[in-house]
């Protein structure tokens, strides 16, 4: 069984901030599956279902993103499931706009809640989809400001493809092996 862990703030009025990728690839991941993520388990909302013949639950941590360690330990906790089978979905000021990469474990790239998920899970060994967000507008923003704002309406465009690569990158996680879908998606 695979846990997948999209990052994101709970909340309508950031639904379309940088920060949100991980959620919005999470809901395109569980419309295309046929899995309703609405069962609120322990500050989360879940869905649980088959992914290409894998069990996976899908978890949204309604804590705030640079929290999600918290519930993430105990869904993974109570289904036994341990960080190799963890995929986390995450938007990545380090990486230029629409890029995507692939790892086991490594740096958190000064993402809190990567922080925050390895001290809670005693382990940093989960496996990261990083969603490159960093467009033009970043400037001399600091990373809070800037993953609080809006895509802008180019780069709304191009989040489709961009969702549909990381679908493919997910997909192929849970189907193959993990050195080879890390190569394929490497930085």
């Amino acid at each position: 069984m695979k846990l997948i862990i999209g990052l994101g703030n709970p909340g309508e009025r950031f639904q379309n901030h940088r920060s949100n990728i991980g959620f919005k690839i999470l809901d395109v991941i569980a419309n295309n599956i046929n899995i309703d993520i609405r069962t609120k388990k322990k500050k989360s909302m879940i869905g649980r279902g088959d992914f290409e013949g894998e069990p996976i639950v899908l978890l949204k941590p309604q804590t705030f993103a640079n929290l999600s360690g918290e519930a993430a330990l105990y869904i993974a906790s109570f289904l036994r499931i341990s960080p190799p089978d963890i995929i986390v979905i995450l938007d990545d000021v380090t990486l230029e706009f629409g890029r995507l990469a692939v790892e086991k474990g490594g740096s958190d790239y000064g993402h809190p809640a990567i922080g925050n998920l390895s001290i809670s899970l005693k382990s940093p060994e989960f496996i990261r989809v990083r969603i490159g967000i960093q467009g033009e507008s970043m400037g001399k923003l600091s990373r809070e400001k800037y993953v609080s704002q809006e895509f802008s309406p180019m780069e709304n465009l191009q989040l489709i493809t961009i969702i549909n690569e990381a679908e493919a990158a997910i997909r192929a996680i849970t189907q193959g092996d993990i050195n080879d879908v890390i190569e394929k998606f490497s930085t």
